[in-house]
């Protein structure tokens, strides 16, 4: 059946449907990742998002198990690619890529030109979009609302049994941050996003607030908590949308991007250090003003945005990067040890 992806600038493109048939409405992004589509699929950091892929070959090796996906399904509002492949071959699939689709009931559309498409979003910036088969339906602002609040589990969840106790607040977190930091042997509670962490009185040594979609400005309790925990000086580590909320707690600012960072090869230089890191991302919003008693800690070499910050005297610090990767390179896993020696 065909679909149509219609962006708000009037832009109308016909595709051939390989999911889910049902009209969708979003903030249209692209990710230029070679790999890794199960994993931005299933990535809160999409939520309320149209996911452009602008590889040419997707569905080429299936979908896995269930354990190795970043979230419980897919997040995407809707997936656009320029060639769906739907004879997979690997020995970790399970099904193909129209089938998860269809049964997670997310559409999908080939659309032949994503080339064209992705230089439209870089030229314009991020543009709301739908894709519409029978019946059309309004624009929608996913920015406008709390995503976090959707993303977020509505219960605490303790996992391992270390010596270090670790909170995790979950604004949207990827799977992979959880199952590194049992790997590194810690007790690690995960905790909704609006749980008040030091009025419910959990033992821990330190924090680390996770990725998540949306404009940080709209998750207020989250920064609220994490300010209450900065004036104890408590060692938290931000992490992408962490990063964000770290810095507006602290007294920084923050601020859309014309069209954001989401690839697996996004380059950033370690601050007053010739070395550069290789990392993936997913953000559509970063640290404009960084707060005071803070320093750079990392910079994006493509545009000069703020990928980190650090403070100069407590183990307080923050990444726009995903150390945890999945997918992409895991140049900087190293950040989470960083981290917890410096507990």
């Amino acid at each position: 059946m065909t679909g149509r992806l219609i962006l708000q600038d009037g832009t109308d493109l016909k595709g051939e449907s390989f999911g889910y048939q049902t009209a969708v409405s979003g903030e249209v992004v692209f990710s230029t990742g070679m790999v890794g589509y199960p994993e931005s699929l299933t990535d809160p950091s999409y939520l309320g998002q149209i996911l452009i892929l602008t590889y040419p070959l997707i569905g080429n090796y299936g979908i896995p198990k269930r354990e190795l996906w970043e979230s419980s399904g897919i997040k995407v509002s809707g997936l656009i690619v320029s060639s769906y492949i739907d004879t997979p071959f690997h020995h970790q699939s399970t099904m193909t890529l129209s089938t998860w689709l269809m049964k997670e009931k997310v559409p999908a559309l080939v659309v032949k030109d994503t080339r064209f498409l992705a230089k439209k979003i870089r030229n314009h910036g991020v543009l709301l979009g739908k894709i519409v088969f029978r019946h059309d339906i309004p624009f929608y602002d996913p920015q406008a609302e709390n995503l976090v609040a959707k993303a977020s589990r509505k219960q605490v969840t303790r996992y391992g049994n270390g010596r270090k106790k670790l909170i995790l607040i979950d604004c949207g977190t990827k799977q992979n941050i959880i199952r590194i930091l049992i790997r590194k042997n810690v007790t690690l509670y995960v905790v909704p996003w609006d749980y008040d962490i030091l009025k419910n009185r959990l033992a821990f040594d330190g924090i680390v607030i996770s990725n998540g979609p949306g404009n940080p400005k709209t998750v207020k309790k989250t920064i609220e908590i994490v300010k209450k925990a900065f004036e104890f000086k408590i060692p938290t580590l931000g992490i992408c949308l962490g990063s964000q909320i770290l810095a507006l707690a602290a007294g920084g600012d923050t601020y859309k991007l014309k069209f954001g960072h989401r690839s697996q090869n996004q380059p950033c230089k370690l601050s007053n250090s010739p070395r550069c890191y290789l990392t993936t991302q997913n953000h559509g919003y970063a640290v404009r003003e960084i707060p005071s008693g803070f320093t750079s800690w990392f910079t994006n070499v493509n545009d000069g945005t703020n990928e980190g910050i650090i403070h100069s005297r407590y183990p307080i610090m923050a990444i726009q990067f995903h150390p945890e990767a999945s997918p992409g390179p895991t140049d900087t896993e190293w950040i989470f040890d960083y981290f917890l020696e410096k507990i």
